[in-house]
């Protein structure tokens, strides 16, 4: 939390222009989904380096070179879409939480890349957001999930995975990329201001064939056993 308060607290004027910038290309249709998206990795790359913070991709081949798919990762922290962004070339958008990204500076952000937002406590608004979804990817677009929803202390810890957020895959019939965050807590989740590297590691997707005639809860379960998988393999633990 540190890191995050001294980030913001010395970059007064640089989250003033973001937010202006954000969303004066959210609210105009001549620039493109490129534009908007290279407008937020422009962002993230600045407080990347303000805030010290290194983030290693892995695994960029695996993803799909053409269409739509949609990511799903293990949750951390707030650094996490961001990491993801950064080493994601193409442009893609976020499924978040409704109050979080209604803060100052995220919403503008979430409104630049396209994001989506989804209100916990209301089922029918849920299922809505999440065809909507479907129906995008199925026009090409790239969305990323977090199956966990909150972060609190998970650390390099999965959590339980929420089987409803595969919905949009399923009505998709779209490529699942697994994602694995490793140390991605750690940039706005330790009291320190040291340098700080996350890992991003995109994992081997998982195609439709491979999933057409599993429940929810088996691709749920599926897509939590790659991303555990990863992390055993690196860190020993889950």
């Amino acid at each position: 939390m540190l890191r995050f308060v001294y980030v913001i607290a010395t970059s007064l004027i640089l989250a003033g222009i973001a937010i202006i910038r954000l969303a004066y290309v959210a609210s105009h249709d001549r620039y493109s989904e490129e534009q908007r998206y290279g407008e937020a990795v422009k962002f993230i790359n600045r407080l990347k380096k303000k805030g010290k913070i290194s983030t290693i991709i892995s695994g960029e081949d695996n993803l799909p070179d053409e269409g739509g798919y949609i990511m799903y990762s293990n949750h951390q922290g707030k650094y996490d879409a961001l990491g993801i962004m950064y080493g994601h070339n193409k442009p893609m958008s976020v499924l978040m939480e409704y109050k979080k990204s209604k803060c100052i500076l995220t919403s503008q952000f979430i409104d630049a890349i396209g994001g989506k937002r989804i209100k916990m406590d209301d089922p029918r608004q849920q299922i809505s957001v999440l065809d909507d979804i479907a129906r995008e990817v199925n026009a090409g677009r790239r969305y990323l999930i977090f199956p966990e929803g909150r972060y609190d202390t998970n650390h390099n810890h999965l959590q339980e995975f929420r089987a409803g957020c595969f919905r949009s895959a399923i009505k998709a019939k779209c490529p699942i990329v697994p994602i694995c965050l490793i140390d991605s807590w750690k940039p706005f989740g330790e009291n320190s201001l040291k340098a700080v590297t996350t890992y991003v590691h995109f994992l081997k997707p998982i195609e439709y064939m491979e999933y057409c005639n599993m429940k929810a809860v088996e691709i749920c379960d599926l897509v939590k056993s790659r991303i555990s998988e990863k992390l055993i393999d690196i860190l020993g633990e889950c």
